[in-house]
């Protein structure tokens, strides 16, 4: 009888639930969507509770759709938003706040104050990262310096904090369990990468207790067991990695040099870059790619905020269509972009820029302009900026990257796809699975639980689906790119 596995995928505007066969096909999937919160100007926040209630309903629901395949279920995978900061009561399991989301920017008056100085250096050598309200540490201690009582709670030993996996697995396991994974706690600001430890300085400099924090385990490790009354028997959960990770596994980015780009709400490309921790020159961040036997294999990673959520703000807020497909047929209704250039800065710029002082803007406006050269830009922009991490990348890695693999929701729109390709001149590959996410912590799940021997036996299910190659002249590609630069340079 077929062995089968089951992901979680937790993400910004849905939480899912995905049944995989050992070769990675879909057999079951459940999704609810996700209610953002906006307080005030640049706060955004989930309701954690919430987000735990629908990831059960949509095990439930897998249970109930897939009852046989399902009673095969040998391993569960989380993989989730990363940064989005939960803090929870320890005796009623109940958070003290919303959830902060990744896009949150409440704390940028904080972490503006560490720029530039001597005490970013020291995180970037220690984390990889930049001093950014983007990361969690910031908003732990947003939580503890403004909710009532947080203060004494912590001092107490009372209080937990966790990303969006820790919560769950404490949801799922009945409590039983305050763990995260190598590559979620590297997205905290707290965690030195090099040591794969809690850091006492990252710690006291943004006056944290440790005892709030979970214990750090490889991607495929034993993160506990899901209850029984959830999908009705329990589920060994087995592996665990944020979702740009998981996407690379789930892509097969196994060797130095390969990279994968996601774009949904974000967009996030990682480049392998092995077994060496290679700090970037290029405001890039490096991260954990995956940890596996406790051997940490590296990445760069280039963070875009907005990708996706550019589109559902033309839907939503501007009612330009009713439905996301409708871009590509609005893009291609127009020869060109008519000069219109969108910087979907919503959140600030991510990298290589970090600005999150600035706003989404539209440049380049003229009286023949129309809602299809606005749509056309959004498109556009997506391959601009990953244009912009790409260049970083190279500088800094010093190698020339000759293919992308991409997922994510956006690279349905067959015109985003192959503009990709023009604007940054290489093959544009997109797999047979487009859940790359799911599939991601679905495949480490197996290699804990041994349903797959190694990363190779995972590399050899990949399967491409379609290549978009480049086919737009030298001169056209500069043209368009000096717009861009153009553009931003005007933002900035």
């Amino acid at each position: 009888m077929m062995k089968t596995l089951l992901s979680i995928d937790q993400g910004t505007t849905s939480s899912r639930a995905i049944l995989f066969a050992p070769d990675g096909q879909v057999i079951a999937s459940a999704q609810k969507e996700l209610t953002l919160y906006y307080p005030h100007k640049g706060w955004v926040e989930q309701d954690a509770e919430q987000i735990a209630e629908d990831c059960i309903f949509c095990v439930r629901e897998i249970a109930r759709k897939s009852p046989e395949e399902f009673a095969r279920c040998v391993g569960l995978g989380i993989t989730n938003q990363r940064e989005t900061t939960i803090l929870w009561n320890r005796e009623d399991g109940r958070p003290i706040y919303k959830a902060i989301v990744w896009q949150d920017r409440r704390t940028a008056d904080f972490t503006d104050t560490i720029k530039g100085t001597e005490t970013e250096n020291m995180i970037r050598e220690k984390t990889g990262l930049l001093a950014d309200p983007y990361f969690s540490a910031s908003k732990i201690k947003w939580i503890l310096d403004h909710v009532d009582g947080a203060r004494d709670l912590a001092a107490a030993g009372k209080l937990a904090f966790g990303t969006i996996d820790s919560y769950l697995i404490w949801r799922l396991s009945g409590g039983q369990r305050h763990v995260t994974c190598a590559t979620n706690a590297a997205r905290t600001m707290l965690f030195n990468i090099r040591t794969q430890s809690w850091d006492p300085d990252l710690l006291a400099l943004f006056d944290i207790p440790e005892s709030l924090l979970p214990e750090v385990h490889d991607n495929a490790a034993n993160f506990g067991v899901m209850h029984s009354d959830i999908g009705g028997r329990e589920i060994t959960i087995a592996g665990v990695a944020g979702d740009q990770h998981a996407a690379m596994v789930g892509q097969a980015c196994f060797a130095p040099g390969m990279v994968k780009s996601t774009y949904g709400t974000g967009c996030f490309a990682l480049m392998n870059m092995g077994a060496d921790f290679t700090a970037s020159q290029n405001k890039l961040l490096t991260t954990p790619a995956y940890r596996l036997d406790g051997k940490v294999t590296y990445a760069l990673e280039g963070s875009i905020f907005i990708a996706g959520a550019a589109i559902q703000w033309l839907r939503d807020n501007l009612r330009l269509f009713h439905k996301a497909k409708e871009t590509q047929e609005l893009a291609l209704s127009v020869q060109d972009n008519n000069g219109v250039y969108f910087v979907p800065a919503f959140t600030g710029l991510g990298a290589p820029y970090w600005r999150p002082d600035v706003h989404a803007a539209i440049f380049g406006l003229s009286r023949e302009s129309n809602f299809a050269h606005i749509t056309r830009a959004v498109l556009e922009a997506q391959a601009y900026q990953t244009h912009d991490l790409f260049t970083a990348m190279e500088a800094d890695s010093g190698v020339g990257i000759t293919n992308i693999r991409a997922d994510g929701g956006l690279v349905a729109n067959e015109f985003m796809c192959g503009f990709l390709a023009d604007i940054l001149n290489i093959p544009v590959e997109i797999p047979v699975v487009s859940e790359t996410t799911a599939l991601g912590a679905a495949y480490l799940a197996g290699l804990q639980v041994g349903l797959y021997q190694g990363l190779d036996e995972i590399s050899n299910l990949w399967q491409k689906n379609r290549t978009y190659t480049p086919n737009m002249s030298e001169a056209e590609r500069g043209r368009l790119l000096n717009g861009w630069t153009a553009a931003i340079e005007r933002l900035l």
